[in-house]
Order: C-alpha cells, then structure tokens, then sequence
C-alpha cells in the first residue's frame, strides 16, 4: 500500500493501468476528453507492475486496472468513474482536484 501512496502522492489525477485493458483505455480516454492529463502507470510496462498490482488489490480495487485515484484519494475502476461522471460529479471532483482549471 506505501508503494501506491508514493505513486499518487501530490498529483491531481492517477490512472493505474495496463496497455492490453480496454476499460484502461476508455478511462483514460474519457479523461483526456475533458482536458485532464492524468498521470498513467502502465503496469505492464513497470518493472515491479506486478507489486504495484498486488498492492492495489489488497486496498480493495477489484479488478485491479484500471484503478483510478482523484487528490490522493481511491475512487475505483471504470464502473465507478462512469458512474460519477453520469451523476455529473466527476467533473466538479476534476475541479476540486486541480485537475481542470475551467
């Protein structure tokens, strides 16, 4: 858990991810669509993908990409982020975070 803290310390937006998830791409996709540039970790790109994957399992992120983190705080996987933005709360969340200026 200390190795995701120290990854999405002090960033806006954290995108956990792998190249070969397509729900990974429709997150990402839909936040660069709003002018967001979220930090992306490809896990299967990292050298210790694998650990960080562990670690993000083990705070509850089920499955474990995407996993999506908005001013240091988890708020889950596509499912989740889909649902607050259909609740239009995604946006003023982007806001709060520093993540969006407009």
């Amino acid at each position: 858990m200390e190795i995701v803290n120290k990854l999405v310390s002090d960033k806006p937006v954290v995108v956990f991810s792998k190249n070969s998830c397509c729900m990974s791409h429709t997150v990402k996709s839909l936040l660069c669509d709003f002018g967001v540039n979220p930090t992306v970790y490809e896990l299967d790109e990292l050298p210790g993908g694998h650990e960080i994957e562990q670690a993000l399992i083990q705070i509850g992120c089920s499955p474990a990409v995407p996993a999506v983190f908005i001013g240091d705080q988890l708020i889950g996987g596509a499912n989740e982020v889909m649902s607050l933005h259909l609740k239009r709360n995604l946006i003023p969340m982007l806001r709060r975070a520093g993540a969006l200026w407009v």
